[in-house]
């Protein structure tokens, strides 16, 4: 009897307390887990928020079952609504994952260069190894990251890395790379960052305030993203927007970025988002060379893969109408599958445009894949894939499926020796032949 009128009163008490807006625990639990540049270690509240932690589990353990129940019969009735709204759709468009696929996205206006100058997904390298075409005044290797796929670059240190095949930047480039983080990194310093200048020799300096130097600041411990820009004549520029792609207050502890520059414009995108875009980030007009780097005063690690640099500004309609024949590697897919990528909207609004600005222009598309897999499966997915993007161009852009014929060559015209991940990268292309 006692310890159930103990558990009562225990009962009345959280509840009552936790009731209450400005409760003494709620302020600590506020102070623990905000997230923004000003704040610094706080390992004493960290220790109450692990204890609120535990009574904010007791209490609403009572009731788990309940919400449980309610939530699975919620779910169930949005799941007849949906499938009935589906059922309606089927009849005029195509599956609800290759519309997902396709769909337009306003705020992601990017264009992947065609001409790619470096790829890189570590994948050649053991574990352990620190890739020999990069440079670095910190240290890093190259680890499998938990929950994530491939082999990635690990920056265990402060400091810059310096990739050598990204130097000299052209007027017009793309960069891609998928960014992820391990640990806390809520607290004043810089983050993790992009290094553009035209001081090559500032690139291994601990702080960028050089003249001819811009800078891109990613924080996922603030959630914002932010510019530096200190031009060698005129007035120094700075700026920051928040980043909720990669906060990791709400556990979005990876995120893919593309960065575009077009002369002295640069775009940057988070995911499917556009973060910034600055008309006059590239402020001089000499060569600009580039670096990472990582800034964190906790213990934390930052991880990349997959980056890409590559030549931008492929004129799609010139290609296709005055030359007959246009290859993209914009149009990507989910691995081994045929399911279209959403980043590939552009290219394929691009491409529906210039067939209907030519309403008498008839296209062949051929899926190309690499070498890996076997040679059966790899001509069937390719056959398949170019089949998707007939279907997406009919489907959302509302070109006549009888203006296209579609095939795959599969791995069997290769444009280069398959060996290497970029050259692999390459190979992977849909191909637009003017009949």
């Amino acid at each position: 009897m006692k310890k159930l009128l103990a558990v009562l009163v225990f009962m009345v008490f959280s509840q009552f307390s936790f009731a209450q807006e400005t409760t003494v625990g709620e302020r600590v639990i506020k102070n623990a887990k905000d997230k923004t540049y000003g704040r610094g270690e706080q390992k004493g509240d960290e220790t109450v928020d692990k204890a609120l932690n535990k009574v904010e589990e007791g209490i609403t353990g009572l009731f788990k079952k309940k919400e449980k129940k309610k939530k699975k019969e919620e779910a169930e009735q949005q799941e007849n609504s949906e499938q009935t709204s589906d059922e309606n759709q089927d009849a005029q468009s195509q599956t609800s994952s290759s519309k997902k696929a396709v769909k337009s996205n306003s705020k992601f206006d990017f264009v992947a260069g065609e001409k790619e100058l470096y790829f890189d997904n570590f994948n050649r390298l053991s574990i352990g190894d620190f890739p020999a075409e990069f440079n670095t005044n910190a240290s890093g290797e190259i680890v499998n990251v938990d929950g994530q796929s491939g082999k990635w670059l690990s920056m265990t240190k402060n400091g810059a890395f310096i990739p050598d095949n990204i130097k000299n930047l052209p007027e017009n480039f793309t960069l891609e790379f998928e960014v992820a983080i391990n640990g806390d990194p809520s607290n004043n310093y810089s983050g993790f960052g992009l290094n553009f200048t035209t001081q090559k020799d500032d690139l291994m300096k601990e702080m960028f305030f050089s003249q001819g130097t811009s800078i891109v600041y990613l924080h996922p411990g603030a959630g914002e993203a932010s510019i530096f820009i200190n031009p060698k004549n005129g007035s120094e520029m700075s700026n920051n927007v928040k980043m909720p792609q990669w906060n990791v207050s709400t556990n979005d502890n990876r995120v893919k970025i593309s960065i575009w520059r077009q002369k002295s414009r640069l775009r940057v995108y988070a995911n499917e988002d556009k973060l910034l875009d600055i008309p006059r980030f590239f402020s001089e007009t000499t060569n600009y060379d580039f670096a990472f780097f990582r800034s964190f005063f906790y213990d934390c690690e930052i991880y990349l893969t997959n980056i890409r640099f590559a030549v931008a500004g492929a004129d799609t309609r010139n290609k296709l109408i005055t030359e007959g024949r246009f290859v993209t590697n914009g149009i990507l897919f989910d691995v081994n599958s045929d399911n279209i990528k959403p980043e590939s909207g552009t290219v394929l609004k691009e491409m529906a445009t210039t067939l209907q600005e030519n309403p008498t222009v008839r296209v062949k598309i051929i899926g190309h894949t690499d070498s890996d897999g076997a040679d059966a499966a790899n001509l069937s997915l390719s056959q398949k894939r170019a089949a998707a993007v007939k279907t997406a161009l009919s489907s959302f852009y509302g070109i006549d499926a009888n203006r296209m014929e579609t095939d795959g060559k599969g791995e069997s015209q290769p444009l280069n020796k398959n060996t290497t991940p970029a050259e692999k990268a390459q190979n992977r292309r849909v191909e637009f032949i003017k009949l």
